[in-house]
């Protein structure tokens, strides 16, 4: 049989309990965060590292095709 009435002490519980959830749920956001922070740094010099890539790969082809 479920309690009809509940006494300031477990109030007070409940709300720490609460508070305490929540912070763990905040830990986890900002983990996630610097994860998708570390990810996005990851891309940009990936595509960093295309563009320079693909510029080499360019001058190689438009040399072979002045020289040879």
């Amino acid at each position: 049989m479920p309690r009809e009435t509940w006494t300031d002490a477990r109030l007070d519980e409940f709300a720490k309990r609460v508070d305490e959830r929540f912070d763990a749920v905040d830990e986890r956001f900002d983990r996630i965060e610097a994860d998708i922070r570390e990810l996005r740094q990851t891309m940009t010099q990936m595509q960093q590292n295309m563009v320079i890539g693909f510029i080499g790969l360019a001058g190689l082809i438009v040399s072979s095709a002045i020289f040879f």
